[in-house]
């Protein structure tokens, strides 16, 4: 989806504008950066657990053992997502905690996710489950993990498992969150759980990944599930000079392992063809099985639309200001663009964020509607994450004023309104994250969150960025005045 976007850059959300009934507003967290108790309640290693004990997979030694300990604060965090006005929170199921070891159900397990959603509902918050945030449980890494078919139809076995208990009073299904991540960076490249380097095997990642979604969707919505989608981080595409045929050529290919290879077999039901065609070495067609991608293409109730950043891109490895990286989840190595080792990211000048990641509210606004463009089939989009790290200063009286990242989230707010005006169907945007966490391969460096954890006591304190987001929500949901009542 190579797109070549403008940079005027948005002005804040519009506090008379009008957004559309139901529109939802949200704030995300993932089991395994805010939840802690990594070995209670029966819950065994994730693959995050073990990665994390590896020298020097983590920054500074940090690991989701205790991560800001939401396992024990969990009513604690309701009240506060009540007090923001959240309409709605996006979290995950752990796998490890609900089947430990790739056994399973765990009762006690499954009993803290059915007190956490109890919690919202009288909250009046609207739960919106993720069912894989990247904790496979390491027993099935160990037996080949994502590169093993079987851990597909274990999938299954683990939606069930989560159905059975929440299915009563849960309606919104998310079954992966960021395939690419779990996927090309965690067995391509290296930089997140498992940590394996093997191209072959990240390859079957993505397309195991992406049956055991068609899978899960199928059997859940045959038991009763009303709201069925997946959420991918998607990026601009955007060839640094569009006369050269040697970086459109990398824009294309950029885009064909960040946004293509995951929209075309879920929307169209088939791989793009210039997809196949340079995965070929690393054995693409031999995992694909008949009949795989009709299940892969089932018809989604939604789509979940990450987005931090855009991507320039260069074929040329020594572009000006190129550094061979990328965002996403963590900058990985360019060895996650499996068959694209040369692709560069030069910088466009633009103002960067703690995560070295370029702020442009109008990529995202671009890139809603361009998927309305391109895809005839598009469900309904919600933007599940979207967010920025800074460094936070404390104040003295405890406070954290943090004005780049309010002006991110309401210039990003302002981005969707926009996209609105030109008839993107986007019902719901939910800011990453609620909480400051345990952010993967960075470890506890990074803090994304609208609430401020300490570290050492856990206490909460809501950030600027919070009480001005809670002001858009407060607003978006008082009718405006007519002339005449005004």
């Amino acid at each position: 989806m190579p797109l070549n976007a403008t940079h005027h850059g948005a002005t804040g959300a519009d506090p008379a504008r009008h957004w559309p009934p139901g529109f939802l507003w949200g704030s995300a967290t993932a089991a395994a950066q805010v939840e802690g108790a990594s070995h209670e309640g029966g819950k065994e290693d994730s693959v995050w657990d073990a990665f994390a004990r590896v020298p020097g997979a983590v920054a500074h030694g940090d690991t989701p053992e205790n991560a800001v300990q939401h396992y024990h604060r969990m009513p604690e965090d309701v009240a506060l997502m009540k007090d923001l006005g959240l309409g709605s929170y996006r979290f995950s199921t752990s796998w490890a905690r609900v089947r430990p070891g790739g056994r399973g159900p765990n009762a006690e397990g499954l009993d803290f996710y059915s007190r956490l959603v109890d919690n919202l509902l009288e909250a009046g918050i609207l739960p919106w489950l993720t069912l894989y945030h990247w904790d496979l449980p390491q027993a099935l890494e160990e037996k080949g993990g994502w590169a093993n078919r079987d851990t597909a139809l274990r999938f299954v076995d683990y939606a069930n498992d989560v159905y059975s208990v929440l299915g009563d009073r849960v309606q919104h299904w998310t079954t992966f969150n960021e395939p690419f991540c779990s996927s090309l960076l965690g067995y391509a490249a290296g930089v997140h759980a498992p940590g394996r380097q093997d191209p072959r095997a990240a390859v079957a990642a993505i397309h195991h990944q992406h049956l055991a979604h068609g899978l899960a969707v199928n059997e859940l919505r045959h038991r009763g599930a009303q709201h069925l989608g997946i959420t991918l981080n998607l990026s601009n595409s955007i060839p640094r000079d569009p006369t050269d045929p040697v970086d459109l050529d990398a824009a294309r290919r950029f885009d064909s392992l960040q946004n293509r290879i995951f929209l075309d077999p879920i929307l169209r039901g088939a791989y793009p063809e210039d997809t196949l065609a340079d995965l070929e070495q690393f054995g693409i067609r031999e995992v694909i099985q008949p009949g795989d991608l009709d299940v892969i293409g089932t018809p989604l109730d939604f789509l979940g639309v990450n987005h931090y950043h855009d991507d320039l891109i260069s074929g040329h490895p020594n572009a000006e200001g190129g550094d061979g990286h990328s965002g996403g989840a963590t900058r990985p190595t360019s060895s996650c663009w499996i068959g694209s080792e040369d692709i560069a990211f030069p910088s466009r000048g633009l103002p960067r964020t703690a995560m070295d990641w370029e702020v442009n509210p109008d990529g995202l606004r671009d890139l809603l509607v361009r998927l309305g463009e391109e895809y005839p089939t598009l469900p309904p989009l919600y933007v599940t994450e979207n967010g920025a790290a800074y460094d936070d200063d404390v104040s003295s009286d405890g406070s954290v004023h943090d004005e780049e990242r309010t002006r991110f989230i309401l210039d990003h707010i302002a981005a969707v309104g926009e996209a609105l005006d030109k008839g993107a169907d986007v019902r719901g945007y939910f800011v990453w994250s609620l909480l400051d966490n345990f952010e993967w391969s960075w470890g506890y460096g990074k803090r994304f969150g609208i609430v401020r954890v300490d570290y050492d006591s856990f206490e909460r304190t809501v950030k600027d960025s919070g009480l001005a987001y809670s002001r858009v929500i407060s607003g978006a949901r008082t009718p405006s005045l007519s002339p005449t009542a005004a």
